[in-house]
């Protein structure tokens, strides 16, 4: 396991908090399927979960940014963009060249640390703005 869930992640909804830490799983999970030697099929599964999963979490994250009016919600979009954009690179890298150690840490890194570092800073900013009018 290389990520960790803690409470300094959580947001305060419900259904965001159990997203973020479903995908800290998702990650979790392709480096134990390749530290497990489980192979490229297992590796590429979860793979795909984390894709899915993340497409899923960043649509629901903007109907709520939506639904609340949040000001910010363009320029947060936009990084939601970018990062699929990260991710399908990333993904398709990995297939090109093969699951070798560094870049299944490299995949998994790229993709935790800017996770990590996204909940820290815009999604609690999201959560303190929804508080706000509520």
């Amino acid at each position: 396991m290389i990520y960790e869930w803690d409470s300094n992640l959580e947001t305060g909804n419900e259904q965001i908090d159990k997203q973020h830490k479903n995908l800290v799983i998702a990650l979790n999970n392709i480096f134990d399927a390749f530290q497990q030697g489980k192979g490229r099929e297992e590796i590429f599964n979860s793979l795909d979960f984390l894709t899915a999963y993340t497409i899923i979490h960043f649509t629901d994250e903007e109907e709520l940014q939506i639904k609340y009016d949040y000001p910010g919600y363009s320029a947060h979009k936009k990084t939601h963009d970018d990062f699929k954009v990260t991710v399908e690179n990333l993904t398709q890298r990995l297939k090109d060249e093969g699951p070798s150690e560094g870049l299944v840490v490299t995949v998994i890194t790229t993709i935790g640390d800017w996770l990590l570092k996204h909940i820290r800073h815009d999604d609690l900013d999201i959560a303190v703005y929804i508080r706000s009018v509520q």
